[in-house]
């Protein structure tokens, strides 16, 4: 890599890190220990094909990484045993009534992770339906469908939840 190369991809790093761990502790549901530990894997893979990646869309690049690094982390967790989550940082959503923002990141953690990393990509990084899906891999249709079911299942037990958010 060249030295300019190392410089962009520097800059591409301070600039954007802060999102790409939001996005991992999101999507991840994990602490935010594991998702600095997906960060700096993602960066790693990063940074090995920055050469070719850095004149394209670098950011788009670094989410797909990202995502699916939790996606694989997750089916790894899964079979070795149950995940039990801790609190995603606290600077990743500011909002005055703090019980439902902890509610609400409650039923985030327990949709299954492509549904989630779905919600997070289209919701919290104001992804299009098209963005998802190429970053994701899979059909606009499947991010709408996936986007709408998560959406009625958080709905739907936000909705028994008692005295949350008023």
């Amino acid at each position: 890599m060249t030295d300019e190369d190392e410089a962009t991809f520097d800059e591409f790093v301070a600039a954007r890190s802060t999102a790409l761990l939001r996005t991992a502790a999101l999507v991840c549901g994990a602490s935010r220990h594991d998702a600095e530990d997906l960060v700096q894997n993602a960066l790693e893979r990063i940074y090995r094909h920055w050469g070719r990646i850095q004149h394209d869309n670098p950011e788009a690049y670094a989410r797909k990484v990202v995502v699916n690094l939790a996606i694989n982390l997750y089916r790894r967790r899964r079979v070795i045993q149950e995940i039990t989550f801790a609190r995603p940082p606290d600077t990743l959503v500011h909002s005055p009534n703090l019980e439902l923002r902890d509610a609400l990141l409650g039923e985030l953690r327990r949709l299954p992770v492509r549904m989630r990393a779905v919600l997070v990509l289209r919701y919290w990084e104001d992804l299009s339906e098209a963005e998802t899906a190429m970053l994701m891999g899979c059909s606009v249709g499947t991010v709408k469908s996936q986007a709408a079911r998560g959406l009625a299942r958080i709905r739907e037990r936000m909705g028994t939840l008692e005295g949350v958010g008023g």
